[in-house]
């Protein structure tokens, strides 16, 4: 099926998380490998100036800790927080590191969504590779 696998999962921790990690594992060539990855916004630099020394950094280990606790000590998935915009980010990390399928999950479209796209909608629309939407 797939060598690597990349299953982006929000910092709130959608309720489908569990779900698109088991498509993950059931997708995953026998010796593939799968990435859980949470993108941190960056702060703006009109913002960051006045932010204490540090708190990215901080910011970075306590999502990367709720992820791992998210992942529940699973061997066979890796964890990997980075900053950036969330879709554009994800894009970037999937075609930088040979992604070959992303598993992603959504939420129900609000009249938002219509107008601006929600990130898994640009994910699909973009990818350079497949994607699986879990709802």
């Amino acid at each position: 099926m797939y060598k690597h696998i990349l299953v982006p999962i929000a910092g709130d921790h959608n309720p489908h998380t569990g779900e698109a990690l088991e498509i993950a594992r059931a997708l995953r060539d026998k010796g593939g490998k799968i990435t859980a990855l949470t993108v941190l916004e960056a702060i703006p630099p009109y913002v960051a100036q006045h932010i204490p020394a540090g708190i990215d950094e901080k910011n970075r280990e306590a999502a990367l800790a709720s992820l791992n606790a998210e992942l529940g000590g699973v061997k066979d998935a890796k964890a990997e927080v980075v900053h950036g915009h969330s879709a554009r980010t994800i894009l970037e990390y999937a075609a930088e590191m040979d992604v070959d399928c992303i598993i992603i999950a959504s939420h129900r479209p609000g009249m938002q969504d219509y107008f601006l796209g929600s990130t898994a909608a640009k994910v699909v629309r973009h990818a350079p590779c497949a994607v699986h939407v879990v709802r």
